[in-house]
């Protein structure tokens, strides 16, 4: 099948070079940055684009734009991974609308749209039969998504929570591991790359109660927004607090939470056992899924970096061609 890249990025990239070095049956046949595109129905020449990208720092021409890929039909799977805008969601949700409307799948690592618009898009890809795969979008590598609706179909799910962030996660394993302080933690998460330079929505918890409204919208159909979520940071989390857990042999973190029964939605600091299975280091994700059948399911992985997205979106991709159409 034909994929269209918009956003060509770290995520981008690493989307077309895992197809490239792949025979799995896709082929790049549209790239769009925020200054170029570029089209070849026949397939692009991946190390050349990468090549240009580097050496020019736009993939194509700037007289190709975003809206001359969505509007043609160079392309059977539209990737969307520009940057998430979690208060309009666009020009995501444009390049989206557009593509489903036009018959088009969609993969997205974008939370913007699926946070905000989730029912409107999911009503407008089935009323063009296609489909609206978005697993990047929610703890990066780990298969969260593809679990429930497939892996436990079947189970009456009644709760869900865990670590959905690997900045706040990597921050506290710090602050319990080595004694440093909050404001020490953060800054050697930046001077690796797991904290942006304004690290607002991670430490506030904010990102992470995006991801809840995600998974509450898909999953339970809650038709729940941001301002449902209870968020509390950690960026009020002291040294102090963390080392009085610790000689109670727990530990905190940052845990999100969804209980549909009790209308919850939270992101909160919380103090748990040193043994309780989401107490993973770093920027490890975990999330506990809890089943009538079977049982609770922790699933434990990395939630983000370029290679862990493109790995799910990967996925998502493969999916599709297995139920839709075909690889060769």
């Amino acid at each position: 099948m034909r994929i269209a890249i918009i956003g060509f990025g770290s995520v981008g990239r690493g989307v077309a070079e895992a197809i490239a070095d792949n025979q799995n049956g896709l082929t790049v046949t549209a790239v769009a940055d925020s200054k170029s595109a570029a089209i070849d129905e026949s397939g692009l020449n991946i190390a050349e684009i990468l090549r240009n990208k580097a050496e020019t720092g736009i993939c194509g021409s700037p007289d190709i734009t975003v809206s001359d890929i969505i509007s043609s039909d160079a392309y059977d799977i539209l990737v969307e991974v520009s940057p998430t805008n979690a208060e309009t969601a666009e020009p995501a949700l444009g390049y989206i609308r557009g593509a489903l409307a036009g018959g088009k799948y969609v993969v997205t690592s974008n939370k913007g749209p699926i946070a905000l618009k989730f029912e409107e898009l999911h009503a407008l890809a089935e009323a063009h039969g296609v489909t609206l795969r978005y697993e990047a979008t929610v703890c990066g590598a780990i298969p969260l998504i593809h679990t429930i609706e497939h892996g436990i179909a079947g189970n009456e799910i009644s709760r869900l929570y865990g670590i959905f962030n690997g900045t706040c996660n990597y921050i506290l394993t710090r602050m319990a591991e080595e004694g440093l302080t909050y404001q020490q933690a953060l800054l050697e998460a930046r001077e690796l790359g797991y904290a942006e330079a304004d690290p607002t929505y991670d430490v506030q918890g904010i990102d992470a109660a995006i991801k809840l409204v995600i998974l509450a919208n898909a999953v339970w159909g809650m038709k729940k927004c941001l301002d449902d979520v209870d968020i509390i940071g950690i960026d009020r989390v002291t040294s102090a607090a963390i080392a009085l857990a610790e000689k109670e042999d727990q530990t905190i973190r940052l845990i999100g939470e969804i209980d549909p029964a009790d209308d919850i939605l939270r992101v909160s600091p919380r103090i748990i056992p040193k043994s309780h299975p989401l107490v993973v280091r770093d920027t490890l994700n975990a999330v506990t899924i809890e089943t009538d059948l079977a049982g609770e399911i922790t699933l434990i992985g990395k939630g983000a970096g370029s290679s862990e997205t493109a790995s799910a979106i990967l996925s998502d991709l493969l999916f599709i061609c297995d139920c839709y159409g075909r690889r060769d």
